[in-house]
């Protein structure tokens, strides 16, 4: 049997998408599976045991008339397979196109109104209500495959060889504690960025917020997560406790940001990619959440640790901010209430 998967971005939705992967290859051992996933992605599944192949979506170049060549011999390799099933996982225009020309012999999609991609497949599932959580929505096109949807799967293995790495190039990571500290050090994950600017803590409450946690556990550190694009919020934010703080934005490829998560003890977090990370290792974090609905992209089996103000305009849905006190959402979130949140979760 053959599998074609379609869930080329974002790193969250990725992630998220990830158990459909875990639960057809248990149901179907023997299966050959195959993921579309926009190559900037691409490491992150690279050399995953329950993935015979990578199809590379390159979105930038393919826009690109010159490159349309290269893009239709994808979709030659792909249509040459003869997948018995596809799934598309993005429900956009684009990748139900893909979907289609891929010409399986049983076309599956979730059901959104957005581009109407639900036209090209055979079966469209819809999402149960507005608040589902995208990881169930995902499992949900499983059951009327016959397969069964369960929690008996690991969603993201370890890669020994990337730990190993992390340890050759942070030494910091397995440094003995400072001597005021009686344990072991811990480490809390920050990721200061995300994709809207509106979804992002200001820099200087991460600093207040370090600031303080540094004065009451003396053997916790900081590995600040992020591209290169957040290296300056990196600094910004590392200012606070210079000897404790490891900016490593812009420093790690996915599968060490992910390793890097997996030895944390703690995240706090936006509501951003590494987020899902943490909830797919099962680690504990406080998610800060403002234009976003944390009961559809929160952080999966923590929903409690999910800390947003009550406010009339949240959360909007949006990508820019409209109010006169912009960003007021994630602004007025205070650092003293984080604190208390990483307290009881540490202590």
């Amino acid at each position: 049997m053959k599998i074609f998967i379609l869930k080329p971005s974002s790193l969250g939705d990725v992630i998220q998408a990830l158990p459909v992967l875990r639960l057809l290859k248990q149901c179907y051992p023997a299966a050959e599976i195959f993921w579309w996933i926009d190559s900037t992605l691409a490491p992150l599944i690279e050399g995953d045991a329950d993935l015979t192949g990578v199809v590379r979506f390159e979105r930038k170049r393919w826009a690109k008339p010159q490159y349309w060549p290269e893009m239709f011999r994808s979709i030659r390799w792909l249509r040459a397979q003869k997948f018995d099933l596809v799934i598309d996982l993005q429900c956009l225009l684009r990748s139900a196109a893909f979907s289609w020309l891929a010409n399986g012999k049983f076309l599956a999609g979730l059901d959104e109104t957005r581009e109407g991609a639900r036209g090209f497949y055979d079966l469209a599932v819809p999402r149960k209500s507005f608040h589902t959580h995208a990881v169930d929505w995902y499992l949900s096109v499983l059951p009327p495959l016959d397969v069964p949807v369960h929690k008996n799967f690991v969603w993201l293995p370890e890669r020994p060889k990337v730990a190993a790495e992390i340890m050759r190039k942070w030494p910091e990571a397995i440094a003995p504690p400072p001597p005021a500290a009686r344990r072991p050090p811990r480490w809390i994950a920050l990721p200061p960025g995300a994709r809207w600017q509106n979804k992002r803590w200001p820099a200087k409450h991460f600093g207040e917020l370090i600031h303080s946690l540094a004065q009451i556990f003396p053997e916790v550190r900081f590995a600040i997560l992020g591209g290169k694009n957040d290296h300056p919020l990196g600094e910004i934010i590392s200012q606070s406790a210079p000897d404790r703080c490891l900016n490593l934005c812009g420093a790690t490829s996915l599968p060490e940001m992910v390793e890097w998560v997996r030895r944390c003890d703690l995240m706090v977090t936006n509501d951003t990619g590494p987020m899902h990370v943490a909830a797919a290792l099962g680690k504990p974090l406080v998610a800060l959440f403002g234009p976003t609905e944390p009961r559809r992209t929160g952080p999966y089996g923590q929903l409690e640790n999910a800390l947003r103000l009550d406010l009339p305009c949240s959360p909007c849905l949006k990508s820019h901010c409209t109010i006169e006190k912009t960003d007021e959402c994630m602004r007025a979130l205070p650092p003293a209430l984080v604190c208390q949140h990483v307290q009881k979760i540490l202590s």
